[in-house]
């Protein structure tokens, strides 16, 4: 029988992933956690939905026989990454971290950093009155409450409420280009930048853009990765890791 080796993803190196292993000996399960509309999909086989937490993920672990995780979800994706380490940890399967660096500043950026969106949040008011959200649609919520701002929030699906009273909706998703953030900014006028420290290349030009324009960016640290879970940062490490773990691969 084939190792069985489950991807959790949703993500670029995720997908990167399932697509260098193509060919292997493996058995590769993609796992989406389907909040997006219409995701871009790995190749190869994948399941769509939540496991039920962590001990529903140990039970689909055990009755899929299961070899090995790779947790390659979104940086912010916490509650996965924390019912992944839980549910290996009770089935005693190997599991590893795939994160893409974070963003680094440099010189020029005028950056917020911020624990939280609700820190985000309260940061906002003297810095500037109109707001690039670039934090999710799932995020939106934590500003609701700040009147007197006008934000302007881009997501790949429309928001749901509660949502800011003065709230324009851009419905895109990247890869983004610096022209286009450059456009952007100055079409909508914005006076902040709100953003994840999601790292990566797809949605960094904001950040340039935002620089040339000495804009004010609020910047949302990342949750800790659960302890005790190794992290590697690129898809040829995860390839290494695994194939330490059972030749074939």
């Amino acid at each position: 029988m084939a190792p069985h080796l489950l991807v959790l993803g949703g993500t670029t190196e995720a997908r990167t992933l399932a697509a260098a292993l193509v060919g292997s000996p493996l058995r590769v399960t993609s796992s989406l956690a389907g909040r997006v509309a219409d995701p871009r999909l790995p190749v190869g086989e994948v399941r769509i939905g939540g496991f039920g937490g962590p001990d529903g993920l140990a039970a689909w672990l055990r009755a899929e026989r299961v070899d090995a995780v790779v947790d390659a979800t979104h940086p912010f994706a916490a509650v996965m990454s924390r019912n992944a380490a839980e549910a290996t940890a009770a089935t005693g399967v190997p599991l590893l971290a795939l994160r893409r660096p974070g963003w680094t500043p440099v010189e020029g950026d005028r950056w917020h950093p911020a624990a939280s969106l609700a820190a985000a949040a309260e940061l906002l008011p003297p810095l500037g009155r109109r707001i690039l959200l670039t934090t999710g649609r799932q995020g939106i919520g934590a500003f609701a409450h700040l009147g007197g701002l006008h934000f302007t929030a881009r997501s790949v699906d429309p928001p749901e409420p509660p949502m800011p009273a003065s709230l324009h909706v851009l419905l895109d998703r990247g890869p983004f280009t610096l022209e286009g953030e450059r456009a952007l900014l100055r079409e909508h006028r914005v006076d902040v930048v709100v953003t994840k420290d999601s790292g990566g290349a797809a949605t960094a030009p904001k950040l340039t853009a935002a620089r040339e324009l000495a804009l004010p960016v609020v910047v949302v640290e990342r949750p800790p990765l659960p302890a005790g879970v190794p992290v590697v940062e690129t898809v040829g490490a995860a390839q290494e890791w695994i194939a330490g773990l059972d030749p074939r691969a």
